[in-house]
């Protein structure tokens, strides 16, 4: 018996695959921190896939790491 309607198959793995590609909580947290620390709140957005995150979590590190050597 297959199921009809929005409940497919399909519609099921796009799900799953947005899913797995959004940034994690975690993520989210450290961005939403590191932003408001280097005054770019703008580099933070809910919405954000997993590797977006995870390049912008590295250059507000890398931007504040800077900023603190002088």
């Amino acid at each position: 018996m297959r199921v009809q309607g929005k409940y497919d198959a399909k519609t099921f793995l796009d799900a799953k695959v947005f899913l797995a590609e959004q940034m994690t909580r975690t993520q989210g947290l450290r961005l939403k921190r590191l932003s408001e620390e280097a005054y770019q709140p703008a580099q933070y957005n809910r919405d954000l896939s997993s590797n977006e995150a995870a390049r912008r979590i590295q250059e507000l590190e890398a931007e504040i790491e800077l900023a603190n050597s002088f």
